[in-house]
């Protein structure tokens, strides 16, 4: 579950990630249909840094652990990365290379954990949103991952003057508040009207130019790319705290930004405390 989103901004490029992991069990009792159970914990860490690599980073989504009888998280693995990285040398890495470095690691340790084959997984994927500055570009990039069954990166938001937020997890109610509908409801629609792909391209254009919210990415500061990011997470807290369903977004909202001339720098992000009073 959760959301994750990557801002891609004219100053800069913004993630931000809830802290809340998912974990669902089925309970069977003697004569009773099995029920499902949700348990939430709410301090993991989805906004992802490299020592080393400073001027990219990513966040992560979909399913929280790798493994069956020892669950690690994608966070849990990074000091096992830098080591990686630190022993092919300290060179700078593109963007997309850095993400393809990053989907091989996680790809064998889906691997060696004997995870299913990805052929026979139909869960959720474990998806890394990858985004930075490559060496004397004007604006970021982002590439997406998704394990086990796309590894290799495909970009996102292509192009110098293609602006605005990528997000993903538990995006209803983010895709309401700037799409103006449920990502959902172009496949609702099509299936009730039995509409052919080209139809569907209509529909989806005439959705985009007439309910999506008028935000002018291209002009937007770094400041407002970051406050736009914390607004579409924290409403999300916010309106799953009164909704039936699997309350998946939560905990603290973790941010950083990365820019051409200063790479990653934290917003805000959670820290080890002791008791609070």
């Amino acid at each position: 579950m959760s959301l994750g989103i990557v801002f891609k901004g004219p100053e800069g490029l913004v993630l931000a990630a809830d802290s809340r992991v998912t974990l669902t069990t089925t309970i069977t009792q003697p004569n009773q249909p099995p029920h499902t159970l949700h348990a939430t914990f709410d301090n993991a860490t989805k906004l992802l840094q490299v020592n080393g690599q400073k001027y990219v980073g990513a966040v992560t989504f979909g399913l929280g652990a790798l493994g069956q009888k020892e669950p690690r998280t994608a966070h849990s693995f990074m000091p096992e990365f830098e080591a990686e990285l630190a022993a092919e040398g300290d060179k700078r890495l593109s963007v997309e290379d850095f993400a393809e470095k990053l989907g091989n690691f996680f790809m064998k340790q889906w691997t060696e954990l004997k995870m299913p084959e990805p052929s026979k997984w139909d869960a959720d994927p474990m998806v890394f949103l990858v985004a930075g500055f490559d060496e004397g570009a004007a604006y970021g990039r982002i590439y997406e991952i998704a394990l086990p069954k796309r590894v290799k990166p495909v970009e996102l938001s292509r192009g110098e003057g293609n602006f605005g937020a990528i997000w993903g997890g538990q995006r209803e109610i983010a895709d309401r508040l700037l799409y103006g509908f449920d990502s959902n409801v172009p496949l609702a629609i099509q299936k009730f009207l039995k509409l052919s792909p080209e139809q569907m391209t209509d529909l989806n254009s005439f959705l985009q130019q007439n309910f999506d919210v008028p935000v002018p990415y291209q002009f937007l500061p770094l400041q407002d790319c970051v406050d736009l990011s914390i607004f579409l997470i924290r409403a999300t807290i916010t309106l799953q705290a009164w909704t039936l369903g699997i309350r998946g977004v939560g905990g603290h909202i973790d941010v950083a930004t990365i820019t051409k001339s200063e790479g990653f720098k934290s917003v805000q992000q959670k820290t080890i405390q002791g008791e609070r009073t």
